[in-house]
């Protein structure tokens, strides 16, 4: 199928291509081979440009999404959001018109009007190509494509994936009619037959497959009025999820905007306070663990998709439309779920009955105010974050929310006041303010006593947060680059905390560092830690040796002329087992970083950027004096090397990488070579390096030839527009 639309889409006299199909069939997945393949002939065309559109996307959207990816929005948004569509579709025309590009337009619902989003129709002689996806062969034929090509699976490809999923061990001779009954209902869509095939796995007598056919056949009977046949399928393997708090947390999921990377750790975050996980909500340790076996059980179902990073899982649309539904009482109770996530609202949607709304998701439009005053008594969770419009809630809007646990007002930077209303809601658990402009909390916030996640991350007009020690259940507080800083009287504050069990937190002096890491209850607490603007002269690591659950650290603004283990009483095994994440920047004096590399095993990501005195990561002297230590970088993911004018060596000698997937180095003069041979990254498939520029690869060194010819084709050679 791949192989039989790249060769259409590539051929002279096709402008215009359309891929249709029903929904789950794999239609972005193949679209996004395409879009991948375009890197390989990178000097054909100019520029590809990729738009997931949905149902109900506005025009201004879909201008929104091109110019960033044409750089014509800059830094300031906000002018570029403010234009008429009319002046966008010019700005976008004038770049456009004298380029050769391909738009890649995934899920379609009805004809996209190029000329009014400023797109130049594609022809002959400007040598563009438009590619789009949508469930609809009428709207192929609307955008011009009178042939387009429809996305299926032939049966016996769609047999042999649901025996290859459902396994030889369980498809026993007096099973195999049944399961081939079973397959022709999943209508030839990998996703559904892979998510049945899953289900069944586990089925290994006769009267399950009868009833698993009988409940199918049932269904489909039961809501033959639907538009959308595989749902009913999909509620199939829904209904086999074997605890109800699994299916409330894949329900929770459908919140989210579609092909929505959504990171584990929040979601988790959400469930917890939601009451999903049940009596473990109580042990952070405990509830983080069991609903990361809840994400590992719906991955496996493949009602969730991972993230190649791992940090994030996506819902497949068709899932997510399953589970909307399923949120609406099959379609009966439209308003239990209010989602327009991600669709240019500019003000709160209208709905007949809010007092019947649970849960309502908003979260990246363009909403200004929301001042209404409608009683939501019902509501638990509302995501309001990324309207970065957003200036002002009024009072009796949150006044109105009183059975409210969950409230998501992140990445809102217009927003600098919090009502007073919300100390009013007394059953709020789970309050996320991070990346806003407030500059103090509410009259009244400490009445919050059933508050439990605060994150006031990047508050960076935040100067107080006194009486925070009165949240009396707060078990979760994040405070990283906030204005607040670790000082002697925010730590003693913390200190009356006495459920706390998560902090991440700015610490500026020394005595502050020393009063927090001298608390053993507090230090343990501590997952994130910023060192900012610090002017001590050395730095000694043995500070952070307490906090054992250490998993980000960052060092900005500071100037230390070295940072050393010197106190440690045994520095010959690992101190920081747990952390996995290190950023140096702007930080005068440090030369390299040996004291912590050597003693992170499991560090995942390192980026050290405008340091001026970094001349080598790990110096060989210091590191061959340790012993005990093992090979650095075993665990490391992403490395990146940043405006660093002095560094010459990352590492002496070449290291195995074997999770490797990205070397980012730009401004790096001196740097001649990478730590690699030609053994280095066992997954080359997955791995790239940048260079900026990306002339400085011919003046790499390399370990040898076998080397050199390994590696290079890992650069990344995408054209950046501009």
């Amino acid at each position: 199928m791949f192989e039989k639309a790249w060769n259409h889409l590539m051929e002279d006299g096709i402008r215009i291509m359309g891929l249709y199909g029903m929904n789950g069939v794999g239609k972005t997945t193949l679209f996004k081979k395409i879009n991948n393949k375009f890197a390989e002939i990178a000097d054909r065309f100019d520029v590809v440009i990729w738009v997931v559109v949905s149902q109900g996307t506005k025009t201004s959207k879909l201008q929104d999404d091109i110019a960033k990816q044409l750089h014509l929005c800059g830094e300031d948004t906000e002018e570029w959001e403010n234009k008429y569509e009319s002046e966008k579709a010019s700005d976008i025309y004038k770049v456009l018109k004298g380029k050769r590009f391909v738009l890649m337009l995934d899920d379609i619902w009805e004809k996209v009007n190029l000329e009014a989003i400023g797109v130049p129709f594609p022809t002959r002689e400007n040598g563009c190509k438009v590619a789009f996806t949508t469930r609809s062969r009428d709207v192929c034929g609307s955008m011009g494509d009178h042939e387009p090509i429809e996305v299926t699976l032939e049966w016996n490809k769609a047999w042999e994936l649901f025996q290859n999923k459902v396994g030889d061990k369980t498809l026993s001779p007096d099973i195999v009619e049944n399961a081939k009954m079973v397959a022709k209902k999943c209508r030839g869509l990998p996703l559904a037959l892979n998510v049945i095939g899953e289900t069944m796995s586990a089925k290994t007598t006769v009267q399950e497959w009868d009833h698993a056919v009988d409940v199918l056949t049932r269904s489909a009977a039961e809501f033959s009025n639907m538009d959308n046949k595989i749902l009913p399928i999909l509620k199939f393997s829904y209904d086999s999820l074997v605890d109800e708090h699994i299916k409330s947390c894949l329900l929770y999921c459908a919140l989210f905007p579609e092909d929505e990377k959504i990171s584990k750790e929040k979601l988790i975050g959400y469930w917890i306070c939601e009451g999903f996980l049940g009596e473990d909500d109580l042990d952070r340790k405990r509830a983080m663990n069991k609903g990361y076996e809840i994400l590992g059980t719906l991955i496996r179902s493949h009602l969730l998709m991972e993230e190649a990073n791992t940090y994030a899982v996506v819902m497949p649309d068709v899932v997510r439309e399953m589970a909307l539904w399923i949120a609406s009482d099959f379609g009966k109770k439209k308003e239990a779920f209010v989602v327009q996530a991600k669709v240019g609202l500019h003000e709160i949607p209208k709905a007949k009955d809010w007092g019947a709304v649970t849960r309502m998701s908003l979260m990246k439009n363009k909403i200004e105010e929301i001042t209404f005053s409608s009683e939501c008594c019902e509501l638990t969770t509302l995501f309001l974050q990324n309207n970065n419009r957003l200036r002002n809630l009024s009072g009796e809007f949150i006044r109105s929310m009183q059975k409210l646990v969950v409230l998501d007002l992140s990445f809102n930077n217009a927003l600098n006041e919090i009502p007073e209303e919300i100390s009013e809601l007394a059953s709020l658990q789970y309050l996320d303010l991070s990346f806003t402009r407030i500059e103090q909390l509410p009259v009244g916030f400490h009445e919050l006593k059933k508050l439990t996640h605060l994150n006031l991350t990047y508050t960076d007009r935040l100067c107080s947060i006194s009486e925070i020690s009165k949240l009396l259940s707060l078990r979760i507080l994040k405070l990283m680059y906030s204005k607040v800083h670790g000082d002697v009287s925010l730590v003693k504050e913390l200190q009356l905390l006495e459920h706390l069990q998560v902090l991440e937190i700015t610490i500026s002096t020394e005595s502050g560092l020393e009063l927090i890491s001298g608390d053993q209850r507090l230090a343990n607490c501590i997952t994130g830690l910023v060192i900012q603007d610090f002017r001590q002269k050395p730095f000694n690591m043995s500070l952070l040796v307490s906090m054992v659950n250490l998993r980000e650290f960052r060092v900005v603004r500071s100037n230390i002329s070295e940072i050393n283990i010197s106190d440690l009483q045994n520095p010959t095994r690992p101190c920081f087992t747990n952390l996995s994440s290190v950023f140096i920047s702007n930080c005068k004096g440090v030369k390299d970083l040996t004291w912590i590399l050597l003693f992170a095993p499991n560090l995942i990501s390192l980026c050290i950027d405008f340091s001026e005195d970094v001349k080598e990561i790990i110096n060989k002297e210091k590191a061959t004096n340790l012993r005990g230590i093992s090979t650095p970088f075993l665990k490391l993911k992403t490395l990146d090397l940043l405006c660093l004018p002095k560094l010459e060596s990352i590492y002496w000698s070449p290291l195995p990488f074997p999770y490797l997937k990205r070397i980012e180095v730009g401004d790096c003069p001196k740097l001649r070579k990478l730590p690699l041979n030609a053994t280095s990254v066992p997954r080359l498939e997955e791995f790239v390096i940048v260079m900026d520029p990306l002339e400085h690869e011919t003046e790499l060194e390399w370990e040898d030839q076998d080397t050199k010819i390994r590696f290079l084709p890992s650069f990344d050679r995408v054209n950046h527009f501009s």
